[in-house]
């Protein structure tokens, strides 16, 4: 699962892995550790290395450094691709939330509200200065020969997203259609 900060990457994975009984990845909770301290990139990429080890996953994130490792273990790459309004509209309330609660998010990690807004820090201007760049990016990058065996799945609303999400099976649907099928 790709797609800019805010844009639902967690929920949507989270949501997916449920449906279809598998374990969830976050990316965010292999990288930050206590503090926002940031996981040192050899650590990082064998955490992710030992998380994707499995035959299924649903994974969230947009860490390049571990995209090749990903990616070459993936079937299937989904990408919210939303308009920036979206993604800083659902990057506000997100943030809102976590901060008014003091929502934990990773390794005893929580959000400061003050800090989105200062512009150095700002997530907001995270998002603001690499969405262009990241949509020109993944197009790129979805094009290379090494993959080729990806299934891709480009969704630019958050209605394309539900409506897509509504064709899932679950983890039951698929259990009755093999029980249904092995009994005929």
């Amino acid at each position: 699962m790709i797609g800019s900060s805010g844009s639902g990457k967690t929920t949507l994975a989270r949501e997916l892995a449920m449906r279809l009984g598998v374990p969830h990845i976050e990316a965010d909770a292999l990288y930050w550790g206590p503090n926002w301290t940031p996981a040192q990139p050899d650590e990082f990429h064998r955490r992710v290395d030992q998380a994707t080890a499995g035959d299924r996953w649903a994974f969230d994130g947009n860490y390049s450094v571990v995209h090749r490792l990903v990616w070459s273990r993936a079937d299937t790459v989904i990408w919210l691709d939303y308009p920036l309004g979206i993604i800083l509209w659902r990057l506000l309330r997100r943030s809102v939330r976590r901060s008014v609660l003091g929502e934990e998010l990773w390794n005893g990690n929580r959000e400061s509200l003050w800090k989105h807004l200062l512009p150095r820090d700002s997530l907001f201007y995270w998002v603001l200065t690499t969405h262009r760049r990241r949509r020109q990016r993944y197009e790129a990058t979805l094009q290379q020969p090494e993959y080729a065996h990806l299934r891709f799945i480009r969704l630019r609303s958050p209605r394309d997203t539900a409506k897509w999400l509504a064709s899932v099976p679950t983890t039951a649907t698929l259990r009755e259609d093999a029980g249904a099928s092995t009994s005929s």
